[in-house]
């Protein structure tokens, strides 16, 4: 009986640990039987199985798909069945992924925002009038706002009308205007102040969830 015992340090390693050992060795089965048409009703009973450990992936458009794309994976590549898709190969598994495009990689004034920027660019393509006007105060105030949050010290205008001119690539320039930003007690007064629990509760309990 003791000598029966199998530690899982002895085991072989699995190559989607996710699925579990016993799927694991129903695809060695498969892999280990010689007749072609054993291994095809084999794959497809696994198939099955695995559908049914992953009811969550049904509503998935390619579920069968990614199926049959782990399933030969977890046989190393080595399945030889006839498959409904393109068998994947061992290339393809470990290659590198693109690199992805961030925008706004080193932002100078990272306080205000990369929606602040693109809010700047929509202004810079509207025709000049009112809305425009009321779009541009608006961007203002909320790039006032943002720096408050940032830096608790007040702000002069100037300084936010100065970094909106350098945004906006010199397109948006209030630096002479005699528009006045809102205050900022106006800007903070609906932000709410962190309380801290005085009851001592443990947990948060009693408090009021929504």
């Amino acid at each position: 009986m003791v000598e029966e015992i199998e530690y899982n340090t002895e085991r072989p390693q699995l190559i989607i640990p996710e699925y579990g050992r016993h799927i694991q060795k129903m695809v060695d089965h498969a892999i280990s039987l010689t007749d072609r048409e054993a291994r095809n009703n084999c794959a497809k009973s696994i198939i099955a199985v695995m559908g049914n450990l992953n009811p969550h992936l049904r509503d998935v458009s390619d579920f069968q798909h990614k199926l049959w794309d782990q399933l030969f994976i977890i046989s190393d590549f080595k399945l030889d069945v006839d498959s409904p898709f393109p068998k994947p190969s061992r290339e393809e598994l470990s290659e590198r992924p693109g690199s992805l495009d961030y925008p706004q990689n080193h932002p100078k004034y990272r306080f205000y925002g990369n929606n602040i920027k693109r809010m700047i660019d929509v202004a810079n393509s509207w025709e000049e009038g009112d809305m425009k006007e009321g779009l541009i105060m608006t961007i203002a105030n909320h790039m006032k706002k943002s720096f408050l949050n940032w830096n608790k010290d007040t702000v002069e205008d100037d300084v936010i009308f100065e970094h909106l001119y350098e945004l906006s690539g010199g397109k948006i320039n209030l630096k002479n205007s005699d528009e006045d930003l809102s205050n900022p007690e106006d800007l903070l007064k609906n932000k709410k102040p962190f309380k801290k629990n005085k009851g001592g509760n443990k947990g948060g309990r009693n408090r009021k969830r929504y």
